[in-house]
């Protein structure tokens, strides 16, 4: 088993569910996507650069969906949000599947790809 499969298969519910669902949006949204574990949890890249990451933070009680580009999406997707005053980083918190719109999150996953293709360095601040 890769590590990736089973730290979500070791998540508890309901963050188990909702990080499956995220999951196979990606990769069905994005088949170029390369999917892996870096620093104990999956990471999602386009190329080499990241693209986005999935997360629950501890003494949290939702999934966080952490786009590694989200200050340069914020302005067009209003649901991204700045959790723990991250410079670049934006996220989306979920606590439920119900919670993701997802034919705004395919644009979303789009926009980010986009993004990371066309920028040089994946860190940028």
């Amino acid at each position: 088993m890769k590590p990736v499969d089973a730290y979500f298969l070791n998540q508890k519910e309901p963050y188990q569910s909702i990080m499956l669902y995220v999951r196979s949006v990606i990769l069905n949204t994005l088949p170029e996507v390369v999917e892996r574990y870096s620093y104990n949890i999956p990471f999602y890249n386009i190329g080499k650069k990241p693209m986005l990451y999935l997360n629950v933070l501890k003494g949290k009680d939702f999934v966080d969906v952490a786009f590694v580009h989200g200050v340069l999406l914020e302005k067009d997707f209003p649901i991204l949000k700045n959790n723990n005053n991250r410079k670049q980083v934006r996220s989306i918190q979920l606590k439920s599947i119900e919670g993701l719109d997802q034919e705004n999150f395919e644009a979303l996953l789009r926009a980010a790809a986009e993004s990371a293709r066309n920028i040089k360095k994946a860190w940028f601040i």
